[in-house]
């Protein structure tokens, strides 16, 4: 393709890696988290993930004095496993929210789209529940816009400094292999984002600039009528993302949880992620009108929906210690300091950030750490 095309800004190639309709990582029919896939997500460790959320979706139902239809729309919902959980444990511990819950998938890929509803429809009974391709199908929400490890697979422009000027990574074929090559900017755009976010970028150093994030966000924004958007991944503020000591950035490939930098020697069979910049969100999000509630860590989030009782959302009925034990060892990855890169947990590194409409100052329980 690019021995036709020429080369191509890295955003380009990473979106045909990623979301090309036959060849793409996330649009083919193939496991892509768990044992047997590329990388975890926090869904696949336990379902006390989703348990715990969906304790904070009954609350912000609440918060929303209680409306007869609430959407919970789970954006990049993969395999469905986060979706099958959330919905048995609203189902079996609070019948009254249930009631009023819509659930939506929202994934682009067909075949995950219809492994997501295949599995939901054989293992909970549910009647609100229905898969789409994209949030332009959804009418007004009231509800709430979930995701998790979503906003970290959008694909990334790469900036450098070059002898004093910005310019940007290109990919281009060179025999049969591929090669970068450096160019100008592609859009005005990313020299603000650099301006906004980077402007300390030191010569020879790398940035990744995410405007899809920004587009998806303001998307969102639009269908929101009045609710929420919980956005958990990996990544910081700007100051935190954007310093000297991450002179390549943050983008990295997975494939068989292990993780390269060699992002063109299996374009559509490795996954590539860039750690998200939330300062970019909540900026992007005010200017759409949404009202930053607050930003927290996986680890104190999980803390503050778990302490109301002791954690009780973790353990099944009938399991035996040695079943309880590993279910604690699952739970303390999740919460315990760590990141992608880091098997020991996610807790420090993964971030929740919740934004609001039309909601006067809310009091939710995830953010009572702060």
């Amino acid at each position: 393709m690019l021995r036709q095309s020429g080369p191509v800004n890295f955003e380009r190639y990473m979106e045909l890696c990623l979301y090309h309709p036959e060849l793409g990582y996330y649009m083919q029919e193939r496991e892509r988290t768990g044992v047997e896939g590329d990388f975890f997500t926090s869904a696949d460790l336990h379902p006390v993930f989703a348990r715990l959320v969906a304790r904070q979706a009954a609350e912000m139902w609440e918060i929303l004095e209680r409306p007869k239809r609430f959407l919970w729309v789970e954006m990049g919902a993969g395999s469905g496993r986060f979706a099958a959980d959330f919905l048995r444990r609203v189902k079996a511990t609070r019948p009254d929210f249930n009631e009023a819950l819509e659930y939506v998938v929202v994934e682009p890929g067909p075949h995950r789209r219809a492994r997501a509803l295949d599995r939901i429809t054989r293992e909970v009974d549910v009647s609100r529940f229905r898969a789409i391709a994209s949030t332009e199908e959804l009418d007004p929400v009231t509800g709430c816009f979930f995701s998790n490890e979503l906003a970290d697979a959008f694909p990334v422009s790469i900036v450098a400094r070059v002898a004093g000027r910005l310019k940007e990574v290109y990919v281009e074929a060179h025999g049969e292999s591929l090669r970068e090559s450096m160019g100008p900017l592609t859009d005005s755009a990313v020299a603000a984002y650099v301006a906004r976010y980077a402007n300390q970028l030191d010569e020879g150093h790398r940035v990744e600039v995410n405007r899809r994030a920004i587009l998806w966000l303001r998307s969102v924004a639009e269908k929101l009528k009045r609710g929420f958007v919980v956005t958990v991944d990996y990544g910081g503020l700007a100051e935190s993302l954007y310093t000297s000591a991450r002179p390549r950035g943050t983008l990295l490939a997975y494939s068989g949880h292990k993780t390269t930098e060699d992002f063109y020697d299996a374009p559509g069979d490795q996954d590539m992620t860039a750690h998200v910049n939330f300062s970019a969100l909540i900026d992007s999000g005010k200017d759409a009108g949404l009202t930053c509630v607050g930003l927290t860590t996986q680890e104190r989030f999980l803390m503050a929906l778990g302490e109301a009782n002791e954690f009780a959302d973790l353990y099944d009925p009938g399991q035996t210690e040695e079943e309880k034990l590993q279910a604690r060892l699952k739970l303390k990855r999740l919460i315990f300091p760590g990141g992608p890169e880091d098997s020991r947990g996610m807790g420090s590194i993964f971030k929740v950030l919740i934004q609001s409409r039309s909601i006067a100052s809310p009091q939710l329980t995830g953010l009572k750490f702060g």
